[in-house]
């Protein structure tokens, strides 16, 4: 579903706003301009439109989907994921991609999103990813089936580089830190080749 809002907004009220929204009444005649761009099946709310699309499509759909409200200044909420794209803020490397082991791609996703996207990381979700093509990359996946594992977070620059990180709030600051041009998770964690 995407729709206007002022400032960036939680999951939480993203998916409330979702669910406000499907309890009325769908709009009748005149159509925002974005649902003229949007693929699969739109069905207009007040103030929102909601995009429907088969499983089969979803993750391709869902990509076009972003940039679309992206374009248009537009937040929008995936509830098969509960994750919600806001406008901004967005990390210093243009043309950053986010890649998860569920299949979503993101061109620029927004802080906020790659903070939601690492607790998502499950036997269904087995890795994400920050990737600046032809430059570097850090990925994370968990280290294993025991709980408190820990997540193994991998970097490259140059060459590959690898650490177990404890916490999950660890590999979030190091995410955040990578994605706005700061290098100080590298001097916090013990790495190895």
């Amino acid at each position: 579903m995407v729709w206007d809002e002022p400032v960036p907004i939680s999951r939480d009220e993203a998916r409330a706003a979702y669910l406000a929204a499907k309890k009325g009444r769908p709009v009748q005649g005149e159509l925002p301009q974005v649902t003229k761009e949007l693929p699969g099946l739109v069905t207009v709310f007040p103030g929102h439109v909601l995009v429907t699309m088969d499983p089969e499509s979803m993750d391709e759909l869902s990509a076009q989907v972003f940039a679309i409200a992206r374009a248009h200044g537009m937040v929008c909420y995936d509830p098969q994921r509960d994750l919600v794209h806001n406008v901004g803020p967005l990390g210093v490397y243009q043309g950053m991609q986010l890649h998860t082991g569920d299949g979503m791609i993101v061109h620029d996703p927004d802080l906020g999103l790659v903070h939601d996207v690492l607790a998502t990381l499950s036997a269904q979700n087995p890795f994400a990813a920050l990737v600046t093509f032809g430059h570097h990359f850090i990925q994370v996946s968990p280290a294993g089936p025991a709980e408190n594992a820990g997540y193994e977070v991998e970097y490259k620059e140059g060459h590959m580089v690898r650490t177990l990180m404890p916490r999950l709030e660890d590999v979030r600051q190091s995410f955040h830190e990578y994605a706005t041009g700061d290098r100080s998770f590298l001097a916090r964690h013990d790495w190895s080749s």
